[in-house]
């Protein structure tokens, strides 16, 4: 389980990298350009965004038992970028704090949680953090292209970029 927590000791890591550019790229957008609706999913870049803090903070509860959650998978607690930046860099400080105390048996421990629905769940940990980076992925995506839709120039989030930058420290 070693090599599992490294890898997503890393991904805590990219997903704040890739966060913290996609959301630089988004400061470029004026009001009405960040909450048009560019065909996502969530509608917007800012329903997009918003969706995936939302997300990360109800899984974040799940695992830890503290923090904010929602009843709302389209909820929109930030409105305004620099709010929702901010939030979004404090909850990715927080996973990177998460997994990083994590260890192979932490991670490889059932975790039994209720989803929106409240159905019972239980699968091991790692496997809900992986969905979590994952889900990120997802709608990074989406709000790549609504970018894109918006005439702006997204930026690069390629995980592999990421993976080649020097050791930060």
């Amino acid at each position: 389980m070693g090599d599992l927590a490294e890898h997503l000791r890393g991904m805590a890591r990219y997903n704040a990298w890739a966060n913290g550019r996609l959301y630089a790229a988004a400061a470029e957008l004026g009001e009405a350009e960040w909450a048009a609706d560019c065909g996502l999913f969530f509608r917007s870049v800012q329903g997009t965004l918003n969706h995936l803090l939302v997300t990360d903070r109800i899984w974040l509860r799940r695992i830890t038992g503290t923090g904010e959650t929602y009843a709302a998978l389209d909820a929109l607690p930030y409105p305004r970028l620099p709010a929702l930046a901010a939030e979004r860099a404090a909850e990715d400080d927080r996973i990177i704090a998460l997994v990083d105390g994590l260890d192979g048996a932490a991670l490889s421990a059932d975790f039994a949680y209720a989803n929106m629905a409240g159905t019972p769940q239980r699968q091991p940990l790692w496997q809900a953090l992986v969905h979590l980076f994952n889900h990120q992925t997802h709608h990074r995506g989406q709000a790549h292209a609504g970018l894109s839709r918006l005439g702006k120039a997204p930026p690069g989030l390629d995980l592999i970029a990421f993976q080649r930058l020097p050791p930060a420290g």
